[in-house]
Order: C-alpha cells, then structure tokens, then sequence
C-alpha cells in the first residue's frame, strides 16, 4: 500500500474529530470518504497532510515510511499534494503562474514540463487559459487551477476535499472524468466528497465515516447497491436495491406510479357533466346585463326565444335550466335581487344625466347631521427669556 493511516485521532480542545481511523490507498487507486458534514471528513485529510490545528494521535505512512511528526512542507516533497475546500488559489496571479507554483519541491522542478502536460492533457481550458487571472475564472475552472497546481506537485497520492463544491452538474461530470484519467499514471486519489453517487461511480473503493469512527467499508460497487447508503447519501430508501441489487426485492413500475399518485392532491370534481354558466341560467350573462340596463324598454330574447319578461319582474326573471328540471328564480337569492336593483336604478339614472341620484345624494347629506369641525392645526405658542442684570431670567414681552 502507497497510503497507510491506522488509529489516527484527531480533536480539538475536549471535542473529538477523529477516533481511531484506518484508511489505506494503494497505487492508482481512487478511494472516496462518505459522511455528513461534521463527520470528520476534513480533518482526516489535514491531519494526513500535517496541517490540522487540533491534537493527532497515530501512524501514518507513505511507502512504508512514517510521516509522524514531519512538516507540511516535507511531506509535500515526499509525495502528498492536498487540494483543500475553498480550493486556494492565488487569485491575483495567471493560470500558468499558479500551476508553476505548484512545482516548488526538487523533486518536481526536474519534471515540470512532463506535469504541465500532463495537466493540460488534462483541463484543455487551462491550456487555453494560461495567462488569465485566476479570479477571474468560473468556479469550475478554478477548481482545475487548484487540482492543476497539486499534480504540478509530482504527488504520489492527490487529497481532495470536496471537489464538487459549488460546481454546476456539467462541471462535476467533467471533474470526476478527469480524476478518472488521473489514476492512469499510477496516482492514488484519496477522495472527500458529498456528491456519493458520482465519486462511487469512479472510485475503486469507498470508506464511511461517522462521528469520527469508520462505520463501514467495501468496493465502490457494492456501497452503491447498499440500500444503508442509498438511504444516507443516494436519496433512496432502506429496501429499495432496484435492478443493481440482482433484482431483489425490486420496485415494479405500477408500484411507483402508485406512490407517485399518492404524494399528490388531487381535487374532487362533481360527477356528471361540466354545465356552462349559460347553460345554467338559460341565457348569457350579456343578455342579462342588457336587460337589468334596459329596464324594460329594450326588448333582449333569450337564446330559447322566450318573450321579454314584464317590467315589474325585470328584476327577478325567471330562469329554468336547459335539459328539464325545476325553475330557479333570482329573487329567492337576496344577494343576486339586490344587485341586481342596484344596477337598474344606476342605469336610470345614467339615462336622465343622472339628476335623480345626485339629488337623492345631496338630499341625504343635508337631512344627515352636519360634520364636526377637527381641529387639525393649533399656532404654537413661543416664550423667549433673557437674562437681567441680577442674574435672574426675564419674560420678554412681544
């Protein structure tokens, strides 16, 4: 094994991280860490790379060498590049400088044309790119610059933390392929990451991590058919294998179109036929303005021809569904008569100019008792005082 961690801990004051983790990465292997946020995730690969700020406690080794107590820097040249969250790039800088900066170590300096390559063969867009401002760039693209820069680095083993983070689902397939091809070389990617679905696909074998403790651990395959992780991490639930599982216990198609009608509302209709308002009241709502407006004096047929009903029922006609049934008069709704009125005395009186209402208005204001006068603004009032000769205050009169 390139990469070997056993019982490492980790915390922070009286909070523990970490509790006894074993973790091992072999040679062009992608091994991905499963968890929620606050599992621990981050810390394990700070306390591998020598940069975690809490208390560690047990062996790492790379190559069979033992990288207890050794500085980030040292382990950076023994062949650990780490790519945290946030990815870290030097936003002020070009594309060409960051990646150039990456090969800072001996070790990397004598093969930083054959990495450039590399890296480019990699993320074309860095190629093309090169003398941009980093800061300048898309979240996807400075995510390149910063895995870029740790390849640069000539590492024997690639942490990354939560690559995917804030990444648009183009830019996370197009970054899990290129960590595909990273392997090809013999690299071994040990991988962070939330998106479970994508970094099984191409991980060679996966690690859970829970609280701090490994709570599980198998090939990428058989963690992406495990209906425990389909629940936690794939959205799927306890049970529900599918076809990946060999056909257990398998959801059929009637079954989750039954769920589906089931997690929506679906509103109750009447049963029978859908009538029309026309249908219902015998003749259109037109025809029934146009009557109410005319008051009598205009003549409206209804669509069944019927005669114009006298004056004094103008108001509440009768109306008798199409297709049979028992009459239904608009006088037995108080609300409809009322209105109803109210729109043939406004006809009227916008027919006689409107003479008749306004007096009626004018004569229901002067039989009403009169306003009480509000007074809204009062004159203030202003007191101006000096000093006398004795040192006593003294009204000035105006």
């Amino acid at each position: 094994m390139m990469l070997e961690i056993h019982n490492l801990s980790a915390a922070y004051g009286m909070h523990r991280a970490l509790a006894g983790v074993s973790i091992d990465v072999d040679e062009g292997e992608i091994v991905v860490i499963l968890g929620a946020n606050g599992a621990g995730k981050s810390t394990l690969l700070r306390a591998v790379a020598g940069m975690c700020e809490g208390q560690v406690q047990g062996d790492v080794f790379l190559d069979g060498e033992p990288l207890a107590g050794v500085t980030p820097d040292e382990i950076v040249e023994r062949g650990i590049a780490f790519v945290p969250e946030g990815r870290g790039i030097f936003g002020d800088l070009t594309v060409g400088e960051n990646l150039q900066l990456g090969a800072y170590s001996k070790h990397a300096r004598l093969r930083q044309q054959e990495n450039l390559a590399r890296v480019y063969d990699l993320f074309p867009k860095l190629k093309e790119r090169r003398s941009q401002i980093a800061r300048t760039m898309s979240g996807g693209e400075q995510q390149m610059v910063a895995i870029g820069r740790a390849i640069m680095a000539d590492p024997k083993i690639l942490m990354l933390d939560e690559p995917s983070l804030g990444l648009s689902p183009i830019l996370c397939k197009e970054l899990f392929q290129s960590l595909k091809h990273i392997t090809e070389s013999g690299m071994g990617v040990l991988l962070v990451e939330q998106n479970a679905k994508q970094s099984l696909a191409i991980a060679d074998r996966g690690f859970l991590l829970e609280n701090g403790e490994i709570t599980g651990q198998n090939g990428a395959e058989a963690l992406l058919n495990d209906p425990a992780v389909q629940a936690a991490y794939l959205g799927g639930a306890a049970g529900e294998t599918g076809t990946r599982s060999g056909g257990k216990a398998g959801v059929t198609q009637a079954q989750a179109t039954t769920e589906t009608e089931k997690s929506f509302v679906r509103p109750r209709g009447k049963v029978g036929t859908v009538a029309s308002a026309d249908t219902f009241a015998g003749e259109s709502i037109t025809a029934l303005v146009a009557r109410a407006a005319g008051a009598g004096k205009t003549k409206v047929n209804t669509p069944a021809q019927r005669p114009t009903a006298p004056a004094h029922q103008a108001a509440t006609p009768s109306l008798t569904p199409r297709g049979g049934g028992s009459s239904y008069r608009i006088a037995d709704d108080p609300e409809v008569s009322k209105l109803l009125a109210s729109m043939e005395e406004s006809a009227q009186a916008a027919r006689s100019g409107g003479s008749s209402y306004v007096s009626r208005r004018q004569t229901t204001r002067t039989e009403s008792a009169p306003l009480p006068e509000i007074e809204v603004y009062r004159k203030s009032t202003v007191e101006v005082y000096r000093r006398g000769p004795g040192g006593n205050l003294e009204k000035v009169e105006k």
